[in-house]
């Protein structure tokens, strides 16, 4: 067989394939966002875009990784980040993320199907996650339900392998500041 019959089969396949997972029937009748009916509202006007990194002070990130003086903004988007460069053992970042429609339970079984340990703690009174990669003790993330609806989740990562205050504590202190801030 020649290349180009290959190549012509191998396109006629994909071509096959892509229409056929395309022809698939959703039941239901369309409609727009936040009309769903299941009682959550869904903010479609995105006048508090990338506002939620705001909620935690740079200082306040510092003083809870380690008393740290230089927190400074890397990323602000689906996640908002901060460098911490003096930070206990060098340099750390701190992450946040807000998901509105996220929940607990999504954000375990995600976990989990990336191999990481997620154990179920207490905080402010309502369950949590806490999350750690296998193997690394230098970092650590906490999840929790948001103050109105979805989670919100707070990671730290130390310098691997320096000594360093805990960064589960650290994390679950986040998250517990942004809860209190964001009533």
């Amino acid at each position: 067989m020649s290349a180009t019959r290959i190549a012509t089969a191998a396109a006629a396949l994909l071509l096959t394939v892509t229409l056929a997972g395309c022809g698939e029937k959703v039941e239901g009748n369309a409609r727009p966002a936040g009309g769903g009916g299941g009682g959550e509202s869904v903010n479609t006007d995105f006048d508090k875009l990338l506002r939620e990194c705001e909620v935690v002070e740079p200082a306040k990130i510092g003083e809870i990784v380690g008393n740290a003086l230089s927190v400074t903004t890397s990323f602000s988007g689906a996640v908002c980040m901060w460098d911490i460069d003096d930070a206990p053992g060098g340099s750390a970042m701190a992450t946040l993320n807000w998901y509105e429609m996220g929940t607990l339970n999504n954000e375990k079984t995600t976990n989990e199907k990336l191999g990481y340990l997620t154990g179920d703690i207490t905080v402010q009174g309502r369950r949590a996650l806490q999350v750690r990669r296998p193997g690394d003790d230098d970092s650590c993330g906490v999840t929790a339900p948001a103050a109105d609806v979805g989670v919100i989740g707070w990671w730290i990562n130390y310098r691997p392998g320096s000594a360093h205050p805990d960064p589960c504590a650290g994390a679950q202190k986040l998250v517990e500041l942004t809860l209190d801030l964001a009533r």
